[in-house]
């Protein structure tokens, strides 16, 4: 090996020390695959075709309208969000000098102060 060998750009890695699954990647991956492995798991541990035989003591109810599922799933959401929001604007106690707006930010340096 000659000395040319030896002697390596500072901005630059040897060929063999590149990895293209770094430890990180590697962990990131095994994460994934045992996330993917646990729902298909779960998937398949709670097939549909359980739900045809009924237990001892099921009573199910009548089920719901569109109408009803609809305001039970889209319109009640909405309304509880519009509603929390309603609230924490209103009794909003910060005071207008705190708030960074566009209207209090300060773009000229004083007299006095170094830029």
């Amino acid at each position: 090996m000659s000395a040319a060998h030896l002697i390596r750009h500072p901005g630059r890695a040897s060929l063999r020390t590149v990895r293209y699954f770094g430890p990180v990647k590697k962990n990131a991956l095994r994460a994934g695959a045992l996330a993917a492995g646990t729902t298909l798991m779960m998937l398949l541990m709670s097939s549909p075709a359980l739900a045809l035989t009924r237990d001892d003591g099921d009573d199910p109810g009548t089920g719901l309208s569109v109408i009803e599922t609809l305001g039970l799933y889209v319109v009640a959401p909405i309304a509880l969000f519009a509603v929390i929001a309603g609230l924490v604007m209103v009794l909003d106690k910060s005071h207008e000098s705190h708030r960074v707006t566009t209207g209090n930010i300060k773009t000229k340096a004083t007299a006095g102060s170094k830029a």
